[in-house]
C-alpha cells in the first residue's frame, strides 16, 4: 500500500523558543521558498534581519540543495518565533543528512535557547527583581 506523498517526501521537525513553537517541513524542490503560516517570508517577517535568522541554516550548510519549507508557528513574539523556525529547520536538515549535525551543533542552531522573560513577584515593582526604594525612616 503505497501512499500520494511518495514522490514528494518531507522531513519535519519542531522548533521552540520561549513560548513559540514552529511545525517545519522541508521538501527537496528545484529552488528555495517559504510559507509560514500560508503567507511568504517577506510578508511574514517584515524586519530584514529576521528573515536572515530564518535563512541561517540553508546560508550556512555545505550542500548547495535547495527546498520548499513549509512552517506552522504560534505562541510568543516575531523574536521568539524567528528562532524557533530556525531551529525546526536545522532539526529538519538534520534529519534529512546526518553529516549536517556537526556543523549546526557548532553554530548553535541545534540548542534550544532555554532563556525565557522570568514571572513577576508580589510585592515588587515593575519588573521580576526591581524593589520599592527602602526608607529607613
Amino acid at each position: 500500500m503505497t501512499t500520494a506523498k511518495t514522490k514528494d517526501k518531507y522531513f519535519e521537525a519542531v522548533g521552540r523558543r520561549k513560548t513559540s513553537t514552529a511545525r517545519v517541513r522541508i521538501t527537496p524542490s528545484a529552488k528555495t521558498s517559504f510559507v509560514i503560516n500560508d503567507k511568504s517570508i517577506n510578508e511574514y517577517f517584515t524586519v530584514d534581519s529576521l528573515r536572515k535568522v530564518v535563512s541561517d541554516p540553508f546560508d550556512k550548510q555545505e550542500t548547495p540543495k535547495n527546498f520548499s519549507v513549509s512552517i506552522k508557528v504560534s505562541g510568543g513574539g516575531i523574536n521568539g518565533q524567528a528562532d524557533a523556525i530556525r531551529h525546526g529547520i536545522t532539526r529538519a536538515l538534520v534529519k534529512f543528512d546526518e553529516s549536517l549535525r556537526s556543523p549546526m551543533k557548532k553554530l548553535g542552531f541545534l540548542k534550544r535557547d532555554p532563556r525565557s522573560k522570568e514571572r513577576r513577584k508580589a510585592g515588587l515593582a515593575q519588573a521580576a527583581r526591581k524593589r520599592k526604594q527602602w526608607s529607613k525612616r
